[in-house]
């Protein structure tokens, strides 16, 4: 009974994962009106997730539905930090900046926002991960989770995510 339970629960928790996605989706398309820019944005979803199961394998906590909660959480931060990155760039190349220095100067611009958004999830997160009191045990693999998957994340939306966005918007140009 109890693992057909976990089962349903993973389901269940398994939709709202894509219900969240598609949700985040259409409001990144609404805000950049675009249907590709949320594309690239939402590249760093699975490095975030593959960031969440390797700091989950490497303290060895389990995928629990806690964690899951936690992948469900970190598609909305994750997002945050590419958004900020990505409208600033937006932002250059309306003003008519080239491509290259809008990227460059919205890197440098938007570090610190990403990097202050990242640090203070994950410094109000690591009590809780390194906790060893009782109750514990249901609440770290959820910190765990979103620590891990933010940091991963947080270096693919600063060096992977520009150079993406970049080569798209260059061969848009090129098309049109």
């Amino acid at each position: 009974g109890q693992i057909k339970e976990q089962g349903k629960a993973f389901s269940d928790l398994t939709l709202m994962l894509i219900l969240g996605i598609m949700l985040v989706y259409m409001v990144m398309a609404a805000q950049f009106e675009s249907y590709l820019a949320p594309f690239i944005v939402m590249f760093s979803i699975p490095f975030a997730f593959s960031g969440s199961i390797f700091a989950l394998a490497l303290t060895g906590k389990t995928l629990n539905i806690m964690s899951f909660i936690g992948l469900i959480m970190l598609v909305g931060t994750v997002v945050n930090n590419a958004i900020v990155l990505i409208d600033y760039v937006n932002i250059l190349l309306k003003r008519g900046t080239a491509v290259s220095e809008a990227i460059q100067q919205a890197g440098r611009q938007r570090l610190r926002p990403v990097l202050m958004t990242t640090l203070t999830t994950v410094f109000g997160m690591l009590p809780m991960a390194i906790s060893g009191t009782t109750g514990s045990e249901l609440w770290s693999p959820l910190s765990v989770a979103i620590i891990g998957g933010l940091s991963i994340s947080t270096l693919v939306t600063l060096v992977f995510i520009p150079i993406l966005y970049s080569l798209v918007i260059k061969t848009k140009t090129r098309i049109a």
